[in-house]
């Protein structure tokens, strides 16, 4: 990366991961690009970045699930001659139910954002990144997409689709000077659960989830170093290789025990 600091775009950044993330690169001295659907709250983070940390902290109150979302986020900052060096896709959410029960629009809803919103906005960022022989991309993932997920099957297969995207650019774009780094949490703290109406299942209630901002640390520490896949938490990291090896059948009826609710 140039020496000067650079600047980030992190979407989903007024709370839980993306939220934290931001901190982070305003202390190292980045500025910032914050997007999210809450603009008020946005804009006052925004402002306290760049009180706190002398940064640069643009907010944009922006739902990137709407289908022309990501164009126009390109084109105002092209408009405004912002160079983004580094692009977090955190932006997404889940929705606990089963598939046939709940509302097209839930499942669409999570397809938009969670797939379609983070493949655009890379295809429209990469390519200046490419040109500068200089960027990084964080797609934050989640262990979820590690196995089928009964109870939430629709966002379990779009964490699927994030880890398997992000491992082949990581790949396609060798020797270019941009590196792509996938984050996989485990349960966290953050307003996710609570969206997802999943407060009262086993992952949150017997599990112990992490908190956001050590999450976050791991992520961006991964990020900086290039590394191309980053589970965070040890405990998460057994998890996932365990679902590796496990029957696919077993680690289904595990996955959908563990998502369940108690109450």
């Amino acid at each position: 990366m140039p020496e000067r600091g650079f600047t980030a775009l992190i979407t989903g950044a007024s709370g839980g991961i993306g939220y934290e993330l931001a901190k982070l690169f305003a202390q190292d001295k980045h500025d910032l690009v914050l997007v999210a659907r809450s603009g008020e709250r946005l804009s006052q983070f925004a402002e306290e970045l760049q009180r706190q940390h002398q940064v640069s902290a643009k907010a944009v109150a922006l739902d990137l699930a709407a289908a022309d979302a990501p164009q126009r986020l390109f084109d105002q900052l092209r408009a405004e001659t912002i160079a983004v060096d580094i692009l977090v896709n955190n932006a997404a959410y889940g929705k606990y139910g089963n598939f046939a029960a709940l509302p097209g629009e839930e499942s669409l809803g999570q397809i938009h954002l969670n797939i379609a919103a983070l493949t655009a906005l890379a295809r429209l960022f990469l390519p200046p990144m490419i040109e500068r022989h200089s960027g990084k991309i964080l797609n934050v993932a989640s262990t979820a997409g590690f196995q089928p997920g009964p109870g939430m099957a629709v966002y379990y297969a779009t964490k699927a689709y994030v880890i398997s995207f992000s491992e082949a650019i990581a790949y396609e774009l060798r020797g270019t000077g941009v590196t792509v780094t996938c984050l996989c949490p485990g349960p966290t703290l953050t307003n996710f659960q609570k969206r997802a109406g999943i407060e009262t299942s086993r992952l949150f209630q017997q599990f112990g989830p992490m908190d956001a901002r050590t999450v976050a640390r791991d992520g961006y520490r991964a990020l900086m170093k290039g590394k191309s896949l980053k589970i965070a938490g040890v405990r998460n990291w057994l998890v996932a290789e365990a679902v590796r090896i496990s029957p696919r059948k077993v680690a289904t009826a595990v996955s959908g025990w563990v998502a369940a609710k108690t109450k």
